[in-house]
């Protein structure tokens, strides 16, 4: 398997000449991961994606931006020149998606990466999103993001093949399939699924995504089969996250994820969300509206005082606050705010050391 993945690695770095290996992804986070995010992970040698913003024309100028950035980085300017590509990604809900709005601003700036998740209608979707996507950014790699083994086994049977499968664990913060498994056992039932037996120029590259916030996860997911390894949660404590203080406040403060955040709708209702697919939920910290919610408050009254809270500002947020903090398990081991390039260059960086140590037990 070592050399598989040696294989896949030596691919996708290839794809993305300016990132470094192991690869470090900034996932897609919707509003949160915004252009300076992902332009400033790119410009550590990773690959930033941005996430999808609260309506679908924010995209235009949320790329504009990104272009804006780019221009300023010497090894990042070279290589959109050269290629005439921007070396970001840029990720989709694509239930809430508008195709044809997406295939206009990604034909005018073609992004390195689209990173597809969350459809309504399965595999389908996703296949249409990837087809068009295709017709309009020559070169542009297609990821989809997968939460099962099923999922993982369709998208690859499917004729939009990916270039990328990210493979998300059920520890994730925000939005990701109820029933799921955490990326330990995930990651390596699906590489088997998907590589073993394949010739090695067909095998398709895994990042892990789902519960990694350090060197260590990163270092045990790279172990189980992974490429890459994608994080969120983390960078919510990044300075260039789009992210209200009192937000990232009750991220560094929080600990014990396992029981101190829960999978629900309920964040999604009280922000006026109702129309997720089936079979979707969202992972967040606990507050004062999931105190209420199991107490029995009715939910028009949660959602009174959820509005409430909404005005006074950062004050909102927090464990006595009342506004939706979406966050993954892993969220004790997040516990300063860094910038972009110094938590890339940290995860990287320990990953040999934490492997190196292994290899002398």
């Amino acid at each position: 398997m070592a050399t598989h993945i040696q294989h896949t690695v030596k691919k996708l770095i290839s794809h993305y000449p300016w990132t470094t290996s192991p690869l470090i992804v900034g996932a897609p986070m919707k509003v949160i991961a915004g252009p300076a995010l992902a332009v400033a992970i790119s410009n550590a040698g990773g690959l930033g994606f941005i996430g999808p913003g609260a309506s679908p024309t924010d995209l235009e100028p949320s790329l504009q931006s990104a272009a804006s950035l780019i221009a300023s980085s010497p090894s990042l300017s070279k290589f959109s020149s050269e290629n005439q590509m921007l070396p970001i990604g840029v990720g989709f809900q694509t239930w809430a998606g508008d195709l044809d709005v997406a295939s206009r601003v990604l034909e005018k700036f073609r992004p390195s990466a689209v990173w597809l998740f969350a459809p309504r209608d399965g595999q389908r979707e996703l296949d249409v999103w990837a087809k068009r996507v295709r017709e309009v950014c020559r070169g542009t790699q297609v990821w989809i993001q997968v939460p099962s083994v099923r999922e993982a086994g369709e998208a690859m049977g499917s004729e939009e093949r990916p270039n990328v499968l990210v493979v998300q664990g059920a520890d994730a913060g925000g939005h990701s399939r109820s029933q799921g498994a955490g990326i330990v056992t995930l990651l390596p039932e699906v590489y088997d699924a998907v590589n073993q037996g394949l010739e090695i120029e067909r095998q398709v590259p895994l990042i892990a995504a789902g519960g990694i916030m350090e060197q260590r996860g990163a270092a045990a997911v790279l172990v189980l089969g992974a490429t890459g390894v994608a994080m969120g949660t983390r960078f919510l404590a990044a300075r260039e996250a789009t992210i209200n203080g009192g937000y990232q406040r009750h991220v560094v403060e929080a600990s014990d994820g396992g029981q101190n955040t829960v999978r629900t709708q309920l964040y999604n209702w009280l922000r006026g969300e109702r129309n997720w697919p089936a079979g979707w939920d969202a992972r967040g910290l606990v507050n004062e509206s999931w105190r209420d919610h199991e107490k029995g408050v009715e939910f028009e009254r949660n959602r009174e005082l959820y509005i409430e809270a909404a005005k006074r500002g950062e004050e909102g947020w927090g464990e006595r606050g009342r506004m939706a903090t979406y966050a993954g398990t892993g969220i004790g081991l997040v516990r300063e705010v860094k910038g972009a390039g110094e938590i890339v260059a940290e995860v990287r960086d320990g990953i040999g050391r934490v492997l190196a140590l292994s290899n002398e037990l």
